[in-house]
């Protein structure tokens, strides 16, 4: 695992995969499956993870929080950073940002509070956690009225920002307010788009985005890093093209449940079990399953064949 603080650099060289993560029947870790997932990915030339929502760390006990973290520093490689959440609430956010100082971990994403909170009652919690931490962190903002942007820039200010996911959910990206003020208060390296290959290409090319999440590239990793590098290059039209490939398992996670439908497509596409989600989920019902399984299998097949196009 890549251990040193967060640059630019790292934020740009990779779309940031945020993978589920793999349970046995009892709900311990499955080793051998989140390792499984961590190859494919590394073959397909990811090299930033970030575990949060989608691997449910909103649930995980504080007893096993430790025990995970260290298997995801080992089984990761030299080059992959690695970035774990802690959070939501800030009783469990204060403990595990001491096992964060301890570890080897450069940074940590805070997951966002939905209720209850405050602008600058959130802002008090970062700048504690950050503390106890010793080291900044992941801003995650979710909803436009999480944090005030004159907020989110005295932080940044004050050095506690490692980055910034912005996963404010909006009909058309293109007409964002909140967004637009962010950037106008943050420079814009601080900043990714956090909602997958949907809006990415108008966060970066529009906003100035650094980069952007993906949980579909957990399916499909050779064709959302070349949609990165096409967005890099400024080739637009051929980002939007390969972007067209994601839309139908995208539609799929917004229609059914963004984190239901990525955990049990890896499975479905044949690429590792996830196994049950920990509680408070539930994985997918048959009839989901059964509306999910050809699009995640159409998906992963096809980015096969851009696997082989690249190696022939």
């Amino acid at each position: 695992m890549k251990t040193t603080p967060v640059t630019k650099e790292d934020l740009l060289r990779s779309v940031i995969a945020v993978p589920p993560m793999a349970r046995n029947a009892d709900f311990t870790l499955n080793k051998e499956a989140n390792r499984a997932l961590l190859n494919y990915l590394e073959a397909g030339g990811v090299r930033s993870v970030m575990y949060g929502g989608n691997a449910n760390f909103y649930h995980i006990p504080l007893s096993e929080y430790a025990e995970t973290l260290d298997f995801l520093a080992e089984a990761a490689g030299a080059d992959t950073w690695v970035l774990p959440s802690i959070g939501p609430d800030y009783g469990k956010a204060i403990d595990q940002a001491a096992i964060i100082k301890a570890g080897k971990y450069p940074t940590a994403m805070i997951l966002p509070m939905t209720f209850p909170f405050t602008n600058d009652g959130v802002a008090t919690g970062i700048r504690r956690i950050t503390d106890a931490m010793g080291k900044p962190a992941v801003v995650y903002i979710k909803a436009d009225p999480y944090l005030k942007p004159e907020t989110v820039k005295a932080l940044v200010d004050e050095g506690r920002v490692a980055s910034i996911k912005y996963a404010a959910v909006k009909e058309d990206p293109a007409k964002d307010d909140y967004l637009r003020a962010l950037c106008a208060a943050v420079d814009t390296r601080y900043i990714v788009s956090g909602i997958g290959e949907r809006p990415a290409i108008v966060h970066v090319r529009d906003f100035g985005l650094t980069s952007f999440t993906s949980g579909s590239i957990c399916l499909a990793p050779n064709g959302t890093m070349k949609m990165l590098a096409m967005i890099k290059a400024k080739r637009y039209d051929e980002a939007e093209k390969i972007r067209a490939a994601y839309i139908p398992f995208e539609d799929c996670r917004d229609g059914i449940s963004p984190i239901r439908v990525l955990h049990d497509g890896i499975g479905l596409a044949g690429i590792a079990e996830m196994g049950p989600m920990l509680p408070m989920l539930t994985g997918l019902s048959a009839a989901e399953r059964a509306r999910v399984e050809p699009i995640a299998k159409a998906l992963a097949a096809h980015d096969r064949s851009l696997a082989m196009n690249k190696a022939a």
